[in-house]
Formats: C-alpha cells, structure tokens, sequence
C-alpha cells in the first residue's frame, strides 16, 4: 500500500444571514443571505481564486450552500453536501439572542456556558457531538480526497469545535479570542490525524 497523503482543509463560515444581522440564533434552521452576504460570497470567490481547489465539501444547509454557490461562480469546482458539516443544533434557544436569553433564564445560560465542551442548549446536542461528526466529516473527505486540497464551507460553532480540539481549549468564556471573523483557517489530515496549519490564514473582507 503506498503512503497517505496529506489533505488541506480550508475552512470558511458562510457569509452573513439575516439571523446573523438580528443576531439571532439560527442552529439547524435557516435564514437567507443577507444582500451584503451575497456581495461577501461573490468577493470571497474572487479572493480565494489564488489558491488550487480541487472540491468543496459544504453543509447542507441553505446559507451554507447559497455561499458556496456564489463562490463555485468564480471557483467552478465539484461541490459536495454532508449534513454533518451542519451548525451545532441549538433546539429550543434556536431563533431567540444570546441577550435575550440571559434575561429570560440567566441562571440556565450561564450554567450551560460554564460546561465548555458539554454546553447543550435544550433539546440540542453538546459540542462533543458536533465535534465528532465534524471529524468524521473530514476525514471521509481526506480518505476520498486524498493529497487534495479542499474548500469546507461550514458554520462557526463546528469551525471552532474543530480547531479549538486542535488547541487543547476548553470552551470557556475566560479563555482568549483567537479566530477572526470572516478568514479563512487551514487544517490538514493524513491518516487519522488531523491538525492545524494556519489560523487566520486568509483575510477575506466584510
């Protein structure tokens, strides 16, 4: 058997929502990009044709794909949709503001967001959870992919379940900002290990 190769990941979050302008909750449900979102997508495809993609792999939800298609516009590479690249699932708290929240039920907010990794919003999954079909996703893409280089168009929560595994964080509201809004994060995979190369790797505008 010859040896594995090393895959790359490029993770980016899709673009701005109507949601994300309300700053609502969107989980698993859905709301349309926003037309600055549109304009964001369309850019992001302009910047990230520097680089050789060879697949995007995408959430299969519509804001996820709606960036994707806005950005395949310039790319023009095979795009490929897994419910696992999906947002963590926020069930009851989905559609509501984190401010609003912590007027409603203040003591159960913060109760949850002192759990780190196990924080599960009512009738939601923990971030354990997102974390594990996040990795499965990639590493099915790294297996499939191999050597290649690979767009994932994906949402915050699972980008931060993802790199924050990498760095040993433990989800903690006390711990120091380190991803930037709107870049572009590199990781990579060979065999099972997964790995970052580059946080913030690529500015790609608001």
């Amino acid at each position: 058997m010859g040896t594995a190769q090393t895959t790359r990941f490029g993770l980016l979050r899709h673009a701005q929502t109507r949601w994300n302008k309300e700053k609502r909750i969107q989980g698993q449900l859905d709301s349309p990009l926003t037309d600055k979102g549109v304009l964001q997508a369309r850019a992001w495809g302009r910047g990230l044709a520097s680089y050789t993609w060879d697949v995007c792999i995408c959430s299969d939800l519509g804001r996820a794909r709606q960036t994707a298609q806005h950005i395949n516009a310039r790319l023009k590479i095979p795009v490929v949709y897994d419910a696992r690249l999906r947002e963590q699932d926020w069930g009851e708290w989905t559609g509501n503001t984190i401010a609003g929240l912590g007027q409603d039920d203040p003591k159960v907010l913060a109760e949850q967001v002192a759990r780190g990794w196990a924080f599960c919003p009512p009738g939601g999954e923990n971030r354990i959870a997102v974390l594990e079909r996040g990795r499965a996703a990639l590493q099915d893409a790294a297996d499939k992919y191999q050597g290649a280089s690979v767009l994932a168009v994906t949402h915050e929560g699972l980008i931060k379940c993802l790199l924050y595994r990498c760095l040993n964080r433990q989800f903690l509201p006390t711990e120091k900002t380190v991803l930037r809004s709107y870049h572009l994060h590199w990781m990579t995979c060979r065999d099972t290990e997964m790995a970052i190369e580059k946080l913030n790797a690529l500015p790609l505008g608001e």
